[in-house]
């Protein structure tokens, strides 16, 4: 069966990936099927834990070989927090910068997704495989190997704005049907170019003949596998992706990422008493470096608070129009626009639990 897709794309919050996921996470002490009478012992006797209110983003380096949803369920788990999500999931193959927001940071997560996207990663010649990446079957094969110098030469055509083709295997959905689900099933997948921006692509090492390191840093939608493929073609010897890791997503880079297994023993010293899980925590406002800041008086706040428009008036008015973030005593309020002189609230932030601020971490009541 051959299935085209539509000319706009359904565009789910992919950068490289992707297996779709659910960019909230699902209650991992979720249980189905029978409801429960009464209270019911926990595995091992262990006693349940009630969930709090955290809010802000933690950056897990995460792993090899764990799902982004499996990453927001042990970090929701390890912060009893009552919500949490990713922005822009990270494939099992890949590691690196997976943003997870907890509480109120989960209503920032489109500004994160709308932000630059920074890879490293290594190109295998010889081989080009359905999935685009070492989980899938080889489907054309070459002896050729390119040379540093051809490869130098051929990146400038993949830098700025261009034409890329999605992988077979990805999120993007077909009359309301997953592309790798199709391709999963043996039906042809034909999805059409779609215009993505690479703002750089470099040659970082030539580790040998057959594997290449580069880098790049692109925007929202594009595939780095798809890179990696239309490299290989160009130059004549094929290839795929056979490591990931992603350093930059929006305003979190590596100096922000924090291992599993150190926040995993984080979480024991604050069991312990000998420290707070909100030193791993980055304020919610984080997510909102790109926007300006307007700050209010505890009338106009109280007035924003209850999702009712604010006159802008006096010498102190900013005369520019748009998305701001408005605080009151510097502490984050709402994310607001402005217009025709009144600031009409968007999303009201209630920040009450385990938050972190500016360099410090607090409890607030």
């Amino acid at each position: 069966m051959n299935v085209t897709a539509a000319n706009s794309f359904t565009e789910s919050p992919i950068d490289d990936s992707e297996r779709a996921e659910k960019n909230i996470s699902a209650d991992p002490n979720h249980e189905t099927g029978r409801p429960r009478a009464g209270k019911q012992p926990r595995p091992n006797n262990q006693p349940r834990r009630d969930k709090r209110d955290v809010h802000g983003w933690v950056v897990l380096d995460k792993p090899v070989g764990m799902t982004s949803t499996q990453a927001v369920a042990v970090v929701k788990r390890l912060f009893q927090a009552k919500r949490a999500g990713h922005a822009g999931t990270l494939d099992p193959l890949a590691s690196g910068a997976l943003p997870i927001a907890l509480g109120e940071a989960t209503k920032t997560v489109p500004f994160v997704m709308d932000g630059r996207k920074r890879y490293r990663f290594t190109v295998c010649w010889g081989e080009e495989r359905d999935t685009d990446d070492t989980e899938g079957r080889v489907t054309r094969t070459s002896d050729l190997r390119p040379s540093p110098e051809a490869i130098c030469e051929l990146l400038p055509q993949f830098t700025g704005l261009i034409e890329q083709t999605p992988p077979q295997y990805s999120a993007i959905k077909i009359q309301g049907e997953r592309a790798y689900d199709l391709a999963r099933d043996g039906e042809i997948v034909e999805l059409k170019p779609r215009p993505v921006e690479i703002h750089h692509l470099a040659l970082v090492e030539q580790a040998d003949s057959s594997h290449s390191l580069l880098e790049a840093e692109c925007g929202k939608g594009t595939y780095v596998r798809a890179l990696a493929r239309d490299i290989g073609r160009i130059l004549g010897c094929y290839g795929h992706i056979c490591a990931l890791r992603r350093t930059l997503v929006g305003p979190f880079g590596e100096a922000d990422m924090i291992p599993l297994e150190q926040l995993e023993a984080l979480c024991d010293r604050a069991a312990s008493g000998e420290g707070s899980l909100a030193d791993a925590l980055l304020p919610v406002e984080t997510a909102l470096d790109d926007i300006p800041a307007l700050a209010v008086t505890r009338a106009d706040a109280a007035r924003l608070h209850r999702g009712q428009a604010v006159l802008l008036r006096g010498r102190d008015a900013p005369n520019s129009s748009g998305t701001v973030y408005v605080t009151v005593a510097g502490r984050l309020l709402a994310l607001a626009e402005i217009g025709n002189g009144e600031l009409i609230p968007k999303r009201v932030f209630n920040l009450t639990g385990l938050t972190a601020s500016s360099g410090r971490s607090n409890e607030s009541v």
